[in-house]
Order: structure tokens, then C-alpha cells, then sequence
């Protein structure tokens, strides 16, 4: 299991515990077998691993559930042919990549999940720079950028080179950063470290004193000890990514919703469906725990409405939402 979920699962089990003892075995019932394979988006991966982790402690170990780190469009890949049954997506899934899975006879269900703040952070002996410009953001990644030392971004700065650590192009956080920075989604200069796992990144920008890199905002509340996080301007003064200002959406223009696809037909099998019902009732509470910041309860029951209608009709009903909340539509 990766660092970034072990204090999740404590504080979920607390969670529960506080809620009574069998809170938790409350939402998974029957009998249950079986595995599930998912694959996807490493910022989303916290959160999915540590609700497999609780759900497979709540069915015995009956149901294995197998969480993968291949990027967003890995994920969608891998789903999209048949190999998985669910996805983990930093971002939407493409038109490219909906007709692959039609092509299949892959039907995805979207489920917003969380909200996240892609993190600009550099490391913590940098004693110059507490936030950065989008425009200055773009002079850095842009393609063709001749930015190779902190001086070339502001003349203060010192003569310095920057080490640049940024997603790999399967993440779909490189989508987002991209389109969001640059101005067009997967334009970027090439000559950095990429990955498409956000441990790898936090290793790289810890480890180098001229780094600057960007992220899941979860994998820098993991490592905030080792990470020095930057505020961004984007026309209205420096904000740093916070609960705060990602789910009030003052953090422009890097705070964005996360998702989870699930195979329709997929939701046909007891197991995936009771997982997947698992994941809507205790999502909030884990994605809080590890780091990111849950949605608002609509948005929830949202996701159980579009979860309910996408079922096939002899699929067990997901969870009554709580009255007055469940009104069809997006999550988030």
C-alpha cells in the first residue's frame, strides 16, 4: 500500500468506530465473492485504494479488489478494452476515448468523487518564491521554453537552475495542468521528469534544492514536512490550494473534480455494485482523510441518483439518499 493511505484507513476506522461498530458492515451486505480490478489516475488512487482497503476488512477478504497506477488515460485504456471494471480519472474521459470503449461495448458511468487542487510546490530550503503567476507558470511549461534557471522567471531570483518534475502524458492531471497553464491541453515542454506517479514526483522535487514541480494536492498533506507548497495568481492576488479555497473554487486555475467510471455491465455482478455503493457512502470521509476534499452531500447523492439509473434494472438499489438531496444530474 502507498504512504498516502495509511493515515486515511486510521482515520476512517475511527470514523466508523464513532459511528457505532457496525456502521461500516451496515452498507455491505450478503454474501460476497470475488475481484475487481482497478486501474487509473494515481491522484485519484488514495482515495479508491483506501476505500478497497475497508471494503475487503468489511467482506471477509471474500471480495479481492486490486487498485492499479497506470495515469488517466492508461486507465482508460485498460478499461476501455475490457480489463478493468473501473477507472480512476483525474479528469473527464475523452471523446477518443468514449469511442474506443463503444467500440468495445464498454458503457462508462461517471461519478464524481472528490475535489483536488493540482499542487505548484518547490523545495523547502527555497526561501525566494512563495508563489507564482500563471503567466509565469506558462513561461516555465510552455513548449519551446528557454526558462532554465529561477533568474529566467524573475531577475531576483537567484542564477539557479530549476529541476522541473511534472505528470507524465497519460496522467490526467497532465491534461488538466496543460489546458489549464498553457492554454491547450498536452502542451508542454518535454525536458523534465515525468511520471505518471505522484510518489515518484514528491521524491524528485524532496531530494533537489533547485526543484519545482506539480501534483495532487493529497500527495503534498502526505509530505508537507519534506515539500514547500506555492501559492498561484491568476489575476486576483496569490492563493494557496486549501479546502478551503478548492471547494469554493477560489484556487484558479488548478482546483478541479476527480471521478471514478464504472463499467455498466460490470454493475451486474453483486460485488462490483456493493463496492461501488460502498465507495458513495464512505467517499467523503476518506477523501477528507487522505488529503482531498470531499463534495458537498447533493453532490453525493447526485452520484447515487446517476448510480441508480445507470444500473441494470435486476442490479441491487444503491443506498437510499438522505430526503430532499437526490436530484439527478453530475456530481460536481
Amino acid at each position: 500500500m502507498r504512504s498516502t493511505t495509511g493515515t486515511g484507513l486510521v482515520v476512517l476506522a475511527t470514523l466508523l468506530a464513532a459511528c457505532g461498530g457496525d456502521a461500516g458492515r451496515e452498507s455491505v451486505e450478503g454474501d460476497l465473492s470475488g475481484s475487481i480490478q482497478i486501474d487509473g489516475s494515481s491522484t485519484v488512487y488514495p482515495i479508491t485504494e483506501a476505500v478497497a482497503e475497508e471494503f475487503m476488512a468489511e467482506t471477509g477478504g471474500d471480495v479481492r479488489v486490486t487498485v492499479g497506477v497506470s495515469g488517466t488515460g492508461g486507465g482508460f485504456k485498460r478499461f476501455c478494452s475490457g480489463e478493468t471494471e473501473i477507472s480512476n480519472a483525474s479528469r473527464p474521459i475523452k471523446d477518443s476515448e468514449s469511442e474506443q470503449c463503444e467500440a468495445a461495448g464498454v458503457e462508462p458511468v461517471e461519478l464524481t468523487i472528490a475535489h483536488d487542487g493540482i499542487s505548484v510546490i518547490a523545495h523547502p530550503d527555497n526561501t525566494f518564491v512563495d508563489c507564482l503567476t500563471v503567466e509565469e507558470l506558462n513561461a516555465i511549461w510552455r513548449p519551446g521554453s528557454t526558462v532554465q534557471r529561477w533568474s529566467d522567471v524573475r531577475p531576483n531570483f537567484p542564477n539557479q537552475q530549476i529541476k522541473l518534475y511534472g505528470a507524465g502524458t497519460d496522467s490526467g492531471t497532465f491534461d488538466y495542468f496543460t489546458e489549464a497553464i498553457n492554454g491547450e491541453e498536452d502542451a508542454s515542454r518535454s525536458d523534465y521528469t515525468a511520471s505518471e506517479d505522484d510518489n515518484t514526483l514528491v521524491q524528485g522535487v524532496a531530494g533537489d534544492p533547485g526543484s519545482l514541480g506539480y501534483f495532487g494536492y493529497a500527495y503534498y498533506v502526505e509530505n508537507r514536512d519534506k515539500l514547500k507548497l506555492l501559492g498561484v495568481d491568476s489575476g486576483s492576488g496569490c492563493v494557496q490550494p486549501s479546502p478551503e479555497t478548492i471547494r469554493g473554487g477560489t484556487y484558479t486555475p488548478l482546483s478541479r473534480p476527480v471521478y471514478i467510471y464504472v463499467a455498466r455491465s460490470a454493475l451486474e455482478r453483486p460485488e462490483v455494485r456493493a463496492f461501488v455503493d460502498f465507495y458513495l457512502e464512505h467517499g467523503g470521509e476518506l477523501s477528507s482523510a487522505v488529503g482531498y476534499v470531499a463534495l458537498e452531500d447533493s453532490a453525493y447523492a447526485n452520484a447515487r441518483a446517476r448510480l441508480n439509473a445507470a444500473a441494470p434494472a435486476d442490479a441491487a438499489p444503491a443506498p437510499a439518499a438522505p430526503a430532499g438531496e437526490a436530484n439527478p444530474g453530475d456530481g460536481a
